[in-house]
């Protein structure tokens, strides 16, 4: 299992957060996102933080825990050029665990412009520099204090998982905050991912 799952299930034990069938886990090192998929949540398990045995739970995974995630595939993203951090106006990408709060743009063809979360143009029609194209998944924090309220509230600093007009950008820092995908990665993850799917946003 991967040490950025690990402190996903970690930050889920600690939130009492149920873990859903899929996860996102955001690499700002490697300007990564891979996609996992909760196996015993598929099978009908009910695969949660709690479902770490409490006894055996002193601060790293439980070795029975190890199998119940696989991986699907990983996704060349962007980050923020401005680095990370939680603060409202920093144009930073915030870390922690995060969910899917909104789904925007289902339905509108690659490369629709959004401007306010609302369809304004085409990157082929005089826009191909857009900053906000395709596709939204507008996420909100679950870690009060650290991502969510205040002036550290993700939600509240429109901080999406969206595509961009310029996707040459894509595998190095390049937003404002928000995390860019290529649209051929965008779109399938858009129609797979339900609202609520649980994001983790790690430094490493």
């Amino acid at each position: 299992m991967s040490h950025s799952l690990e402190k996903f299930l970690l930050a889920c034990k600690r939130l009492d957060v149920v873990s859903t069938r899929f996860v996102l886990a955001v690499s700002v090192a490697s300007q990564t996102v891979s996609l996992f998929e909760n196996i015993t949540r598929r099978s009908g398990g009910r695969q949660t933080a709690a479902l770490l045995p409490p006894n055996e739970f002193s601060g790293s995974l439980p070795r029975a825990a190890a199998g119940e995630f696989h991986f699907i595939k990983k996704f060349r993203c962007s980050t923020s050029r401005f680095g990370i951090g939680q603060i409202a106006g920093s144009k930073c990408t915030p870390l922690g665990l995060h969910r899917i709060a909104e789904k925007i743009g289902g339905g509108w063809p690659v490369g629709t412009v959004f401007e306010s979360r609302k369809p304004t143009g085409y990157t082929w029609r005089g826009m191909p520099k857009a900053r906000i194209t395709t596709r939204i998944l507008w996420l909100e924090g679950l870690e009060p204090g650290f991502n969510r309220g205040g002036k550290v509230d993700t939600h509240s600093r429109y901080v999406y998982i969206h595509g961009t007009g310029d996707e040459t950008t894509i595998g190095r820092p390049d937003s404002c905050g928000c995390i860019h995908l290529a649209a051929d990665d965008l779109v399938p993850l858009f129609d797979k991912l339900p609202t609520g799917t649980l994001v983790w946003i790690s430094e490493s």
